[in-house]
C-alpha cells in the first residue's frame, strides 16, 4: 500500500473538510485531475493506479491517531476526529480513464466534506506510481547530499521554512527520509503540512486553506464576492485560528482590492502561491499601509515552486518591510534528478445541495497558463472581475 494512514495528507484537507461540515454539509463537488505537462500514460500505469486506489478502502484513522490529533489540533473538535475514524475512502467513486491521447483523467464526486479528503492521497499515489513505471530509483545519498546544502543555506541565513511536499513527492520513503534529516539537522525547520509525519517526528503541523474554498464561494455566491465571503466564513468556523489568507484564487490584485480593514487586521497574514513574489510584497505592504496597518506586524507565507536560493532572495527583500515564512514542497520531497510530476486536482464543479444544478468552478492564477476552468467560464469570471481578457 502506498497510503497507509488517513493522516498521510495535508492538514488543510481536514480543516477544509470540517468547514464544509459546519457551514455547507449538503454541498456536493467534483475534484478533477490535471497533468499540466500533458503526460502520455500507459495501460500498465492505469492498472497499477487502480490497484493502489483499491487499497484506499483499508485506510483509516487509528485510536492512537485520534488521540494525537485531538490533543494537537485544538481548532478541530474531538467529534470531527471521531467521525473521521469511521470514514472510509470509497474507491468505486473514483473514476479513472485514459482519453484518446492517453492523457490521464481522474474524478471523484461526493459530499464536499468527504470529496476534499481524496485530493492529496490521489496525487501522491499518481506521483509514486509514475516514478515506479518509469523505472526511476531515488539515490538516497544524493538526496541527503543536496539536503545538506539546503540546510546549510537555511541555517546560515536563518530562513524559516516548512515542508509542503506531500502531493508531488517522489515517494513516501523519500519524504520520510527528507523530513527525518531536516528534523535532525535544520535550525529553522518549523514543521510539515503532513499530519502523519508531524505525529511520527513530533513536529508542528502547518496549514492555511485551499483554492477550492474560494472556488466554491465563487461558484455559489459570485466571483466579485468570493474572496470576502470565503474569508468571512473561514473566520465564522475558526474564530481567528488558521489566520493565513490565500491571495491568488482570482488574482492577487482582486484579492487586495477586496481585502477589508477588518479582515486585514484579523488575519495574521497572506499566502503568496503564484506570480511575482517581489511585486506582491510591494503591493501587499502598500495595501496594509492604506488600511492603517503596520506591515511589519504581518506575515507572508511564500509557497510558489520555491527553492532555497529564491527563498533567501525573497527573505532579503522582505527585511524591514514585512515578516516572511516559506512552504517548500517539490524541491524537498522530489529533488532526485528526475523530472517531478506537474499534477493537480482541483474542484471543477459544485452544488449547494442535491437539488441545485451543477455550477462550474474557476481558478484564475497570477502565473500564465495556470487558469482552471472552461474557456467560457474563465472569460465570464474575468468579465465579472473587470480584468483584461486580452491579457489572460
Amino acid at each position: 500500500m502506498i497510503i497507509n494512514t488517513i493522516l498521510d495528507t495535508d492538514l488543510y484537507k481536514f480543516t477544509t473538510s470540517y468547514a464544509y461540515i459546519k457551514l455547507f454539509p449538503s454541498a456536493i463537488g467534483t475534484f478533477s485531475f490535471r497533468d499540466r505537462d500533458e503526460t502520455v500514460y500507459t495501460k500498465d500505469f492505469v492498472l497499477k493506479l487502480s490497484e493502489a486506489i483499491g487499497d484506499l478502502k483499508n485506510v483509516k484513522l487509528s485510536e492512537r491517531e485520534l488521540e494525537y490529533m485531538t490533543n494537537n489540533c485544538r481548532f478541530l473538535p474531538r467529534v470531527y476526529w471521531e467521525w473521521l475514524s469511521s470514514f472510509r475512502f470509497e474507491p468505486d467513486k473514483i473514476k479513472i480513464h485514459l482519453d484518446k491521447g492517453r492523457h490521464l483523467n481522474i474524478e471523484i464526486t461526493d459530499y464536499l466534506y468527504k470529496a476534499t479528503l481524496y485530493e492529496v492521497p490521489l496525487l501522491a499515489i499518481v506521483s509514486e506510481i509514475k516514478n515506479e513505471i518509469l523505472g526511476n530509483v531515488a539515490d538516497t545519498s544524493n538526496i541527503i547530499c543536496k539536503l545538506l546544502e539546503k540546510v546549510m543555506l537555511s541555517n546560515q541565513h536563518q530562513l524559516p521554512f516548512s515542508e509542503f511536499g506531500t502531493r508531488r513527492r517522489f515517494s513516501y520513503e523519500v519524504q520520510d527520509k527528507v523530513i527525518a534529516h531536516l528534523k535532525r539537522t535544520s535550525l529553522n525547520f518549523t514543521g510539515t503540512s503532513n499530519c502523519h509525519f508531524a505525529m511520527k517526528y513530533d513536529m508542528k503541523m502547518m496549514g492555511t486553506h485551499p483554492h477550492e474554498w474560494f472556488m466554491f464561494h465563487g461558484a455559489q455566491f459570485g466571483y466579485k464576492h468570493a474572496n470576502y465571503m470565503a474569508l468571512e466564513n473561514w473566520v465564522n468556523v475558526y474564530d481567528g485560528d488558521l489566520g493565513i489568507a490565500l491571495s491568488d484564487t482570482y488574482t492577487s490584485d482582486v484579492f487586495l482590492n477586496n481585502l477589508s480593514r477588518k479582515q486585514a487586521k484579523l488575519f495574521d497574514g497572506v499566502r503568496c502561491d503564484s506570480g511575482d513574489e517581489f511585486e506582491f510584497i510591494d503591493k501587499l505592504t502598500a495595501r496594509y499601509k492604506e488600511l492603517g496597518i503596520d506591515p511589519t506586524t504581518k506575515t507572508i507565507v511564500f509557497s510558489n515552486a520555491l527553492d532555497f536560493e529564491k527563498a533567501i532572495d525573497i527573505q532579503n527583500y522582505c527585511r524591514e518591510k514585512i515578516r516572511c515564512a516559506f512552504g517548500i514542497g517539490t524541491n524537498l520531497t522530489n529533488d532526485t534528478g528526475f523530472k517531478p510530476s506537474n499534477i493537480v486536482m482541483k474542484l471543477t464543479q459544485c452544488k449547494m445541495n442535491a437539488n441545485q444544478e451543477w455550477r462550474e468552478c474557476v481558478k484564475l492564477s497570477d502565473d500564465p497558463g495556470k487558469h482552471i476552468g472552461s474557456k467560457e467560464e474563465i472569460k465570464a469570471c474575468l468579465h465579472d472581475l473587470h480584468l483584461n481578457i486580452s491579457k489572460q
